[in-house]
């Protein structure tokens, strides 16, 4: 598991995991398996977004702005009002015109419904958010930092979950073939029955 999960997973536990379960009307277990392929899959979209020059200087100075790392603070008044951070816009930028085909996806793969998977997107795309603006203040990433440091990140998310890098090449549709939908589908299912 990469560093950003695994650090997040760890602050999500106990209370907060209980917020996230009550705003999204499901069990802690199922909320906590969402989760731990949720947060690894927005990782690695922002290491995707982040290998071109572009879209590496839009998210730093996104990060810089907005994303000090505040939210991690006080996460259980965040939790008790996640519409406050703006999750929908930052899945706009982090998912674009992929983030239906990925909430279908996942709500075939972990048992919620559509409109729970939104909601947990929305609640963690800030969080993930804010973890990588911690990190980038703590390390003093520039650009080309940031983005090795997502790259690495998303290495450690293809060794323990390959399922996850094969889900965003599908969603991103790279070779063009129209289906990404389908292939969302396929790598989901898989993902969660080897669970």
């Amino acid at each position: 598991m990469d560093a950003l999960t695994t650090q997040l997973m760890q602050q999500l536990s106990g209370n907060e995991l209980s917020q996230i379960s009550r705003q999204i009307g499901t069990d802690e277990q199922t909320a906590g398996s969402a989760l731990s392929t949720v947060i690894p899959l927005l990782v690695s979209a922002l290491a995707n977004n982040a290998s071109q020059p572009t879209g590496a200087q839009a998210l730093h100075q996104a990060l810089a702005d907005d994303h000090n790392g505040s939210i991690l603070g006080d996460m259980s008044s965040f939790l008790e009002n996640p519409a406050t951070a703006n999750g929908a816009g930052i899945l706009e930028h982090i998912l674009g015109g992929q983030q239906p085909a990925v909430t279908s996806g996942l709500a075939q793969g972990t048992g919620l419904d559509s409109s729970q998977v939104g909601q947990l997107l929305q609640i963690v795309a800030p969080l993930v958010m804010g973890m990588l603006g911690q990190q980038q203040q703590q390390q003093g990433f520039d650009t080309d930092n940031l983005s090795a440091f997502l790259g690495s990140q998303q290495q450690q998310v293809q060794q323990s979950n390959p399922d996850i890098i094969s889900l965003l090449n599908s969603v991103l549709d790279v070779n063009k073939s129209g289906s990404a939908l389908d292939d969302i589908l396929g790598w989901l299912i898989r993902l969660f029955r080897g669970r």
